[in-house]
C-alpha cells in the first residue's frame, strides 16, 4: 500500500550566500521529518524526487512533482544511494543486501553485481552512472573501520556481472559523482579530509589519482563525515559534512558552506529547472532554493 505524506514546508534556517551558488538569507526549508534516517535522494526528469530511509525503515520514497512522498518500495534491504540509467530505470546500492540492483518502471528487481572475481561486495554505500550505462560505486564496508582492510571503489561497465577495481588507497570512499563532460571521477573520504580526483578512460577505467578539495573545519583525530555528494552545471563540489554543506569550484577552491539543521548525509537537485537542492538530513528531508543549478544530464 502507497501511503501519501502531503509536504510540510518549513522555514527552518537562513544560508550565508554563496556568490552564484545561493542568495544571501535563502530558506532552508524542511520538506518533511518523521524519518528514521535519509539518504541516497536522486531527482528525477519530471522535478520529483526519490531517496532512501534507511535502518529500521529500510524503504524508498517517491516525491512527486506536486510535493506528494509515498513509499515506493520496502524491504530495500538497505538500499543507501539511488541514481537514474539513462532510460529512467532507478538502480541503487543495497549495504545489508550487499549488491548492486536494477528496479525498472514496473517494479520488478533485478541484480546487476554482488561480487567482484569471486569475492562478495562488503557494503556498498553510492553511486552513479556514466553516459554508457557503467555504474562506478563505493563500497567502504560496514563499521567499524578496521585496521588494514582495504575498501573499494569499483566500476562496473554496462552489460557485465563483474565489478572491475578501480581504486582501493581510499581509508573510507563514499560519496561520488563525475563532471558534466564525464571525464573527471569525484570520491570523498569520510575518514579522511581529502576529496579525490580521477582521471576516467574510455573504457570506464581510471588514473592519477590526486587530491581535488580538502573539507574545511575539520579538527585533528575526527572525521570530516564526508558523505554525499553533487554537482552543478558549472562543476561546482558539494559535500555533505559534520558541518553542512561544503562547495568548491571546479578547481577545488572553497567556497562556503551551507548550513543544515541537522547533520545532512546527502543531497540532489531536482525541481524546476533542476535549482531546487534536496537535502537528506537524520530525520528530515530539507530543500533550499539556488542560483545554481544542477548539472543537465539525468539524475545526478
Amino acid at each position: 500500500m502507497r501511503i501519501l505524506v502531503f509536504l510540510l514546508p518549513v522555514a527552518c534556517a537562513l544560508a550565508q550566500g554563496i556568490p552564484g551558488v545561493i542568495a544571501p538569507d535563502a530558506k532552508v526549508e524542511l520538506v518533511q521529518e518523521g524519518f528514521v534516517f535519509t539518504e541516497g535522494p536522486v531527482g528525477t526528469a519530471d522535478g520529483g524526487l526519490y531517496f532512501s530511509e534507511l535502518q529500521t525503515g529500510d524503504r524508498t520514497h517517491r516525491m512527486d512533482p506536486g510535493g506528494k512522498i509515498s513509499v515506493y518500495r520496502e524491504h530495500t534491504h538497505g538500499m543507501n544511494g539511488l541514481a537514474l540509467t539513462r532510460d529512467g530505470a532507478l538502480v541503487g546500492v543495497e549495504g545489508d543486501g550487499k549488491r548492486v540492483t536494477k528496479i525498472d518502471k514496473g517494479g520488478a528487481v533485478t541484480t546487476l553485481t554482488e561480487s567482484a572475481d569471486g569475492t562478495p561486495i562488503m557494503g556498498p554505500n553510492d553511486l552513479i552512472v556514466d553516459a554508457k550505462g557503467g555504474i562506478y560505486f563505493t563500497d567502504p564496508g560496514p563499521r567499524p573501520v578496521v585496521a588494514g582492510r582495504k575498501a573499494y571503489v569499483y566500476y562496473l561497465p554496462a552489460g557485465a556481472k563483474q565489478p572491475r577495481v578501480i581504486d582501493d588507497q581510499i581509508t573510507r570512499p563514499n560519496g561520488l559523482t563525475l563532471s558534466n563532460n564525464g571525464k573527471t571521477l569525484i570520491v570523498d573520504d569520510t575518514v579522511g579530509d581529502t576529496v579525490f580526483a580521477f582521471d576516467v578512460q574510455a573504457d570506464g577505467s581510471v588514473k592519477n589519482r590526486r587530491p581535488f578539495a580538502h573539507m574545511h573545519d575539520t579538527k585533528p583525530g575526527l572525521e570530516s563525515g564526508a558523505d554525499g555528494l553533487a554537482i552543478d552545471s558549472q562543476d561546482r563540489i558539494y559535500v555533505t559534512s559534520v558541518t553542512g554543506l561544503q562547495v568548491f569550484d571546479r578547481k577545488g577552491q572553497y567556497l562556503g558552506t551551507i548550513k543544515i539543521p541537522r547533520q545532512p548525509a546527502n543531497l540532489a537537485f531536482s525541481g524546476p529547472g533542476k535549482k531546487t537542492l534536496y537535502v537528506t538530513a537524520r530525520e528530515g528531508l530539507y530543500r533550499v532554493q539556488m542560483l545554481s543549478q544542477g548539472p543537465k544530464r539525468l539524475g545526478k
